[in-house]
């Protein structure tokens, strides 16, 4: 190929100084051609194909490459055909005889015209995006695949990032409580995609039905859901890109810290800082846009939604409660019964009828098995020859005070002391461990070894009075009456050793 500078030299001499094209094609050692060429061009155009290209062996078989990459558009993008496959195909199912290469050549042109065009949108202000991405994080020791929830105003690119430790319903609920709170107010409509914790069905029409929890969000805050067409990511591109950044700029290092709260606080406050930032093409920072987004929302209500999943089941045989494969103790009294489940993020809350009956801390393991042994102590009064082996008192650290408590009571009065040691454990259903605590070691402190004893004695701490107790009825030990040693008794034990 020529250089731009013998162009140059050439369209100088032919049109400056006015040789002829014979001439110059002399000087410069050029074909006449190409001195014309150089004359229609201010510069090298390339090479220009003036027709398309012959494939002769290619021809009869496009029909069927055009079928393949057009079913390929409605597969799962790691299922799509390469150019290889689509050579193989053809050359194994319909008797192509051509080379590899003018397949992919053809493939590849044919994927460029069917590459997807769009239209650049304008936002305006009020209207937010929302969707969940995933990135490692290391809470409080331990790895886990976190889910956070993003949600942006469009307008002013505001956003707005929490961590949680699944996709879940009560996650998006929960979500969208804080973003609300964090802009101070309620989109008057977000764009989705159809996740199924929103959408439970797309009807044949385009209607989409939602779920309960969700309708009752959107009932809650009077907000317009929209949504994306499935598996087009694109059509909600400003949280999509969110999401990536937030991921490369909010949790790269990999994030650690103590606790899921932790992180989320922190993750609030980037979102905060991101608002000094001006994103390309806009001279105002996010910060100055949001003020007109946060004008155009609409006023939150005066409390917030109830984020939780709920159901309904039946307590089994063991006084357990079943929710998302994992297993939560209720008070035994209420076995075989109907109740109630709200499962929020971080708790498990659990009814009967009117009234709490159950909170647990929620576990995100899968068949485990959560337990409040306070639940277990009444059926264990009854059954006191479970109590050494009762898994759910396995692992309950209580202070040391109620083992020493334990073996005096079995020492005065052996089984009947296991209950006893049961019945002080069950003031736990009424009083708080640090006051119960303080009234055994007073217990033992004054020798008052029994139940009575202690829950006067809790109940002194709480009422803050003195105890009044008999002490000549406790512990009902045998009593020990140590005298002091005398050597004369000591030399008639030598005595009578000797004879």
């Amino acid at each position: 190929m020529y250089t731009v500078d013998l162009y140059l030299r050439v369209r100088l001499a032919c049109y400056v100084d006015g040789i002829s094209e014979r001439e110059a094609a002399s000087r410069f050692g050029l074909a006449r051609e190409t001195v014309r060429k150089m004359l229609r061009h201010a510069e090298p155009p390339g090479y220009r194909r003036r027709e398309p290209p012959k494939r002769p062996k290619l021809a009869p078989f496009t029909d069927i490459i055009d079928r393949i990459l057009e079913e390929d558009r409605s597969v799962h993008r790691k299922q799509r055909h390469t150019a290889k496959r689509i050579f193989e195909r053809l050359r194994d199912e319909h008797g192509f005889t051509g080379k590899q290469t003018i397949v992919k050549d053809y493939v590849r042109e044919r994927r460029h015209r069917l590459r997807e065009m769009f239209v650049p949108l304008a936002h305006p202000p009020g209207h937010a995006q929302a969707d969940f991405g995933e990135a490692d994080a290391i809470i409080a020791g331990v790895m886990h695949r976190a889910h956070f929830f993003v949600m942006t105003l469009p307008h002013s690119d505001a956003c707005f990032v929490a961590a949680y430790p699944a996709a879940t319903t009560e996650a998006w609920l929960d979500g969208h409580n804080a973003a609300f709170a964090f802009f101070g107010g309620v989109p008057r409509s977000i764009l989705y995609d159809n996740d199924k914790c929103l959408v439970s069905r797309i009807l044949p029409d385009g209607t989409r039905q939602r779920t309960r929890s969700f309708s009752g969000l959107q009932s809650h805050y009077l907000f317009e859901d929209r949504y994306g067409r499935p598996g087009k990511g694109n059509d909600k591109g400003n949280v999509e890109g969110v999401v990536g950044y937030a991921r490369r700029n909010f949790m790269t290092p990999r994030p650690r810290f103590a606790s899921w709260d932790a992180f989320n606080a922190q993750l609030e406050e980037q979102c905060r800082n991101r608002q000094d930032e001006i994103v390309r093409g806009h001279r105002e920072t996010i910060g100055e846009r949001l003020r007109r987004d946060c004008e155009a929302l609409m006023v939150l209500p005066p409390a917030p939604f109830d984020a939780c999943d709920r159901q309904a089941t039946r307590v089994s045989s063991l006084s357990l409660v079943r929710y998302r494969t994992n297993d939560y103790s209720v008070p035994v009294a209420y076995g075989h019964r109907e109740v109630w489940i709200r499962g929020y993020v971080h708790e498990v809350v659990i009814g009967c009828g009117g009234g709490i009956i159950a909170r647990h801390r929620r576990s995100w393991e899968r068949e485990d098995m959560v337990f409040d042994p306070i639940h277990y102590l009444p059926l264990l009064e009854q059954k006191i020859a479970a109590l050494d082996q009762a898994a759910p008192l396995a692992g309950w650290e209580l202070p040391d005070a109620f083992p020493t408590l334990r073996r005096l009571l079995e020492a005065r009065m052996g089984k009947a002391g296991k209950r006893e040691y049961v019945q002080v454990l069950r003031l736990l259903e009424t009083f708080d461990l640090e006051a119960l605590h303080g009234a055994v070691k007073d217990a033992l402190r004054l020798g008052a070894i029994g139940y009575d004893a202690v829950k006067h004695l809790v109940l002194c701490r709480i009422e803050r009075r003195p105890p009044k107790l008999d002490l000549d009825v406790y512990p009902y030990l045998p009593r020990a009456n140590v005298a002091t040693t005398a050597a004369a008794s000591y030399m008639s034990l030598l005595g009578g050793g000797a004879s």
